[in-house]
């Protein structure tokens, strides 16, 4: 039976149902509290000459109790999860080193999170040119009457940015991110609004994600960039061995030697024993790429999170009475 009271404002229906998920993942709690404060509110208001109590009382046997509603996001998830999920590689039963090691090329999340190393570069110019920028304006403006509606709408663009960046973190990694942005509350002045952004947490944690997008944007990108060239160099050295019997290159080194050996052989890109020790190398250095922008995604992916996702902090209703136990 339904553990909670009947809640007789938008508030404490808001709160129990944050109760009820507790646990949950954040994106996922942050999505049904906006589904159910955009559709509560929106019942209110189509009910002007009924009370806020009569109106959730009668919701609650349409849309359903938070208790209910908790339950139904619980299993919708599940199953979203399970469809979204990429199927793990073939691999025997007990794989060796060798083939984790190697492995990596047939995970598509590492794919992704190289393109996304590659992206981040021109996103992070983009983000931290917009906070500067904002900012920047903001308190320029703030002397004008038009400094007010600015900064609302810099901080309402900075949301919807980061929700965007949050879909394409899911795309990339499999991260779960929010489908929805937080829900901006019962209408309010320009002031008390501009009050509640300057006071919620998550404003300044999303700057602080844009701001930190460039330095993290360059090291992705050099690291990228830096990985795939000397990979990939190193892996064509036999086409440059062949290129020089050929004669389409001259009889020069197109790297420094390598030392190898008691007799010390000399190892380089104009020697068949040369180019296929670059080439080893070469594909080590690949892999190792492709290993390390996995985890990188991955790592990013909970700064994203702890940064852009409400975590419950500034919730609607939060420290107000109505979540009890009922009797039964």
């Amino acid at each position: 039976m339904n553990r909670f009271a009947a809640p007789r404002t938008i508030d404490e229906y808001l709160k129990q149902l944050r109760v009820a998920l507790e646990g949950e993942d954040p994106a996922l709690i942050q999505d049904a509290l906006y589904d159910a404060e955009e559709y509560l509110r929106a019942e209110v208001a189509a009910h002007p000459g009924k009370a806020e109590a009569d109106v959730l009382e009668l919701i609650a046997s349409t849309y359903g109790a938070p208790d209910e509603v908790a339950t139904a996001y619980r299993d919708t998830e599940v199953k979203v999860k399970a469809a979204l999920r990429t199927p793990p590689p073939r691999q025997a039963a007990n794989p060796s080193g060798l083939r984790r090691f190697f492995g990596i090329f047939l995970d598509p999340r590492a794919y992704t999170s190289l393109f996304y190393m590659l992206l981040t570069l021109a996103t992070g110019i983009v983000y931290f040119t917009l906070v500067v920028t904002g900012l920047s304006l903001s308190a320029g403006l703030a002397i004008l009457i038009i400094g007010v509606p600015f900064f609302l709408a810099f901080i309402g663009m900075t949301r919807v940015i980061s929700l965007g960046e949050g879909r394409l973190i899911e795309a990339i990694t499999g991260e779960r991110m929010p489908r929805r942005p937080v829900h901006p509350g019962p209408q309010k002045g320009w002031w008390a609004r501009i009050a509640d952004m300057l006071s919620d947490a998550r404003t300044w944690t999303t700057l602080l994600y844009f701001v930190l997008m460039l330095p993290l944007g360059i090291i992705y990108f050099v690291i990228a960039v830096v990985g795939i060239s000397v990979g990939m160099n190193l892996t064509l050295a036999p086409f440059v061995v062949l290129g020089q019997a050929l004669g389409w290159f001259g009889d020069e080194a197109f790297w420094p030697p390598f030392a190898f050996g008691p007799h010390w052989i000399v190892l380089s890109a104009s020697s068949w024993i040369g180019s296929l020790f670059l080439l080893v190398i070469g594909i080590v250095v690949l892999t190792l790429l492709m290993h390390l922008a996995r985890g990188i995604g991955r790592a990013h992916a909970r700064l994203a999170k702890a940064l852009l996702v409400e975590p419950g902090a500034g919730l609607p209703g939060a420290g107000l009475p109505g979540v009890g136990h009922s009797g039964a």
